[in-house]
């Protein structure tokens, strides 16, 4: 793969209601010029539930830009448009097969570091208003990923990406996904459980999957 890209498109938003139930979430955002970084949060995006979004283990999220051509072709009736599944940066070439857990990338003067998949939720489908459709996302690997942060600085749009380390044994986002959703390979959800760069909760995820196979 090619370890030199470009930043095509930025967002942020604030929390405002979503759902039947009016819930405070920011997975609706607008395009930024730029993003502040720092190493819990930035100036330009503030999450809605702390507890499950944001913090040092997940400043930003990217998402590839391409998953909205497969989720076009299987729900036509979302309005799925670069920036609407909620992600702060958008990548052309970047996606969960070639992103590596523990991988470090420069974002213009920023470097981040990849800490975990994101865990589609409920947000998602009241987004667009299709049933399940955080579960689509969920099986098919495509959930994007989020960064802790290596050297904070300002992320512009046109700054170029490029990778600066990846791990020596490690697993790209979508097989990460695919282990969580199948529950199958003991061996590789041990591997996960032990994987440094993958942050706690996740790395507990993976020990939890581990354990219920053997058992």
């Amino acid at each position: 793969m090619s370890t030199s890209f470009s930043v095509n498109a930025l967002f942020a938003g604030q929390p405002r209601p979503l759902g039947p139930r009016g819930a405070p979430s920011s997975i609706v955002k607008a395009p930024v010029d730029a993003l502040t970084v720092h190493m819990d949060r930035t100036d330009e995006d503030e999450q809605a539930n702390k507890r499950l979004h944001g913090g040092p283990e997940k400043v930003l999220h990217q998402f590839n830009p391409t998953n909205y051509l497969t989720l076009r072709k299987h729900f036509p009736e979302g309005e799925f448009l670069l920036g609407s599944i909620g992600e702060n940066i958008s990548v052309e070439g970047m996606d969960d097969a070639t992103v590596y857990i523990g991988d470090i990338w420069k974002f213009g003067e920023v470097e981040l570091q990849v800490s975990a998949p994101r865990a589609p939720c409920n947000k998602i489908s009241q987004r667009f208003e299709i049933p399940n459709l955080d579960r689509f996302v969920g099986e098919r690997g495509i959930t994007g990923w989020y960064y802790r942060v290596v050297k904070t600085g300002t992320i512009h749009v046109g700054d170029e990406v490029t990778l600066l380390h990846r791990e020596n044994d490690t697993v790209n986002v979508h097989t990460l996904m695919q282990c969580a959703h199948t529950k199958a390979d003991k061996a590789l959800a041990e591997k996960l459980a032990k994987l440094e760069p993958l942050d706690d909760e996740w790395r507990g995820k993976c020990q939890k999957i581990a354990d219920k196979i053997a058992n």
